[in-house]
């Protein structure tokens, strides 16, 4: 298994004697594209800039491409891009200034400035935009402005914090197929409190909630007849170790306090799994065959909905 482009152990972060993050581990790997999901206010801007280098954590550790952030934080981040909620531009720069100037920030060579530049901008729909101030541009615009920057350098991995906000319906569609593009080689986080958003582009979704890890999903797993998943909710705390044991069970993901998601190989019989689960002991709330629900297990997890 390759390295990963980002690998975060155990992050808290305090802001006086608040924690807005507490405990977050998340890895990152080439190719694929890893949804942040949660509320306002869930921990997930102050994540994304502790990944990306421009916030300290209290506590833990991130490593990018292999090299510590904390010991070596200009090498580390050479392979990073990142666009923060609000677009660090210039507004008294031109579009063809500002990239520039982002370009040769990031170590783009002198004689490739101009071929980047103009892939960048053709990439991000502002070919026709070079020599517009940036001060001019519509919030959409300045959003395409913020993504160019964010790429400009070709970076192994990107993070994106409400990359879409201020774009209309075509935009974001156009957003969405230049992130497919880009994660076909290069690993993106992409941070957002839209379902829509991480169901149509992501592989992974981590489900933030007052600071802390939820869930972490897979949301393309190999395809399986619909009665090889289950879906169970538990009233008494059990292992993922001890789920994976039964028999049957070829592999187990956590959704949450007690709530499981089950792969089962093609032989077994969903009520065995069933009978064994309450053989011992471990309290059967919920049996549910097929996909968890996104929206469902979303709601369950950030508004403590236990109605469905």
């Amino acid at each position: 298994m390759t390295r990963p482009l980002i690998e975060a152990v155990s992050l808290h972060r305090y802001f006086g004697e608040h924690c807005a993050v507490n405990g977050i581990d998340c890895t990152l790997r080439s190719g694929e594209i890893l949804g942040l999901l949660g509320p306002n206010g869930a921990g997930k801007s102050t994540t994304m800039r502790m990944l990306s280098g421009t916030l300290v954590p209290s506590s833990g550790s991130i490593r990018l491409n292999g090299i510590d952030l904390g010991e070596q934080p200009l090498e580390a981040k050479r392979s990073m891009g990142y666009l923060p909620e609000r677009p660090p531009l210039y507004l008294d720069m031109t579009v063809d200034e500002y990239l520039i100037f982002c370009a040769r920030l990031r170590g783009v060579e002198k004689h490739a400035l101009h071929k980047t530049l103009e892939k960048t901008k053709a990439r991000c729909g502002l070919a026709s935009c070079g020599k517009r101030l940036s001060g001019n541009l519509s919030k959409g615009y300045r959003q395409r402005l913020g993504i160019a920057q964010a790429i400009i350098h070709d970076p192994a991995s990107i993070i994106l914090d409400e990359p879409t906000n201020g774009l209309d319906p075509q935009q974001i569609l156009e957003f969405r197929e230049l992130i497919r593009e880009l994660g076909q080689n290069r690993g993106i986080i992409l941070s957002t409190h839209i379902l829509q958003e991480v169901k149509a582009i992501c592989d992974r979704v981590l489900i933030l909630n007052e600071g802390q890890l939820a869930a972490m999903i897979p949301l393309n797993p190999p395809p399986q007849p619909e009665n090889r998943q289950l879906t169970i909710q538990l009233s008494n705390p059990v292992s993922t170790m001890n789920l994976e044991k039964l028999p049957g069970v070829t592999a187990v993901q956590a959704l949450g306090e007690n709530r499981f998601h089950l792969a089962l190989d093609p032989t077994t019989q969903t009520r065995a799994v069933a009978e064994q689960i309450i053989g011992y002991g471990w309290g059967l709330e919920e049996f549910v065959s097929g996909q968890p629900d996104l929206e469902k297990l979303f709601i369950r997890l950030t508004q403590g909905d236990t109605s469905t």
